[in-house]
């Protein structure tokens, strides 16, 4: 059975699917506009705004080479990456304005300092990207904050998720969520691969979720009624704008888009219980099913022979599974052609 996992009071894996809109770095250093990502975010409905907490220097060498997909920016990962750092002295006041806002705020953490710092602030989940699912010394001190962790997988095998799961599990965390991602930016559909959250699920006895950087919005979307109890997807003020996440976001109008079809697609998920027709359907089950009906008129007397019937619609008549059972009976009282029967016409 799967552990229970709160953040801020809302229950993961029950009916709403929880949705983290995640601003990454999109703020672009300027705190005004991590506000408005975090005020978009709430009018559009999200669960959750997410921004992530690293520093360059304990984040990458100097020496790493370029990353292909972000040769357009000219300047070294390192670079690219110090021009993209949170400032954390902003942590706590974007946490108050998150709360104002009516939406929670969250953060990846992507070092120890990070961690405690979070922690402080009392957030209210931990979040580990994919890229840091190796460290299992930084899942472990997480873990330890005793709050819920929430684990991108892209690129991960099955090793990777259990060690991380194990470590988890070593400091008496079991408030885990895994999510299926691909790390890729943006990623095709192809290799979202949506089937893998069974897989964890089964495989972990975890709760599982998806965190989207494909196109559009319908690949999340599908994740929700394949069971995906938490939906990550990156938003964005403008697209246009310079940094390396803003290209593959969605806009706020965007968002909210998807959050409305999301909570549709909630709707339509249903019970799995088959009753019959549904209160709103009554007239149609009335009106376009199907019974028995004459192909002549049936006189007071007649002995009913199979060319005497017929399958058809409404369906306010004897149902057609009890053909077989009317043939030779007599009729009671006049029936029209073209008109259904009743019990009540027969002796």
């Amino acid at each position: 059975m799967d552990q229970s996992v709160v953040i801020n009071g809302a229950e993961l894996g029950k009916a709403r699917t929880y949705i983290i809109a995640e601003a990454a770095s999109n703020h672009d250093g300027d705190l005004n506009k991590a506000k408005q990502l975090i005020k978009s975010a709430a009018e559009a409905g999200a669960d959750a705004v997410k921004f992530q907490a690293f520093k360059a220097d304990s984040h990458y060498s100097k020496f790493t080479p370029d990353f292909t997909y972000l040769k357009k920016h000219r300047t070294s990962t390192y670079q690219l990456i110090k021009s993209l750092e949170l400032n954390r002295n902003w942590l706590s006041e974007l946490m108050k304005y998150a709360e104002s806002q009516g939406i929670t705020l969250l953060c990846t953490a992507c070092d120890y300092e990070a961690v405690d710092l979070l922690a402080n602030l009392n957030i209210s989940a931990f979040k580990l990207a994919s890229f840091d699912f190796p460290d299992l010394q930084l899942i472990k001190y997480i873990a330890k904050k005793g709050k819920p962790i929430i684990l991108s997988t892209g690129m991960a095998d099955y090793s990777d998720i259990q060690a991380a799961v194990n470590a988890c599990r070593k400091e008496e965390n079991n408030q885990i969520v895994l999510l299926q991602c691909t790390s890729l930016y943006p990623s095709p559909a192809e290799l979202s691969n949506l089937q893998a959250m069974k897989t964890m699920h089964q495989a972990f006895g975890c709760l599982v979720g998806y965190s989207d950087h494909t196109l559009g919005d319908h690949i999340p979307i599908a994740s929700v009624a394949m069971g995906s109890c938490l939906v990550e997807k990156h938003f964005t003020l403008d697209k246009t704008l310079p940094g390396p996440d803003h290209q593959f976001a969605l806009e706020p109008h965007e968002l909210k888009a998807m959050i409305e079809k999301i909570r549709e697609v909630e709707k339509g998920m249903g019970t799995g219980m088959k009753n019959g027709p549904h209160d709103q359907e009554k007239e149609m089950f009335a009106k376009g099913r199907r019974s028995l009906h004459t192909t002549r008129v049936l006189k007071p007397g007649d002995v009913i022979q199979p060319n005497d019937l017929c399958i058809k619609r409404p369906g306010f008549g004897i149902l057609p599974q009890f053909y077989e059972q009317i043939i030779g009976m007599t009729v009671k009282k006049r029936v029209s052609e073209d008109y259904w029967v009743k019990w009540e016409d027969f002796k």
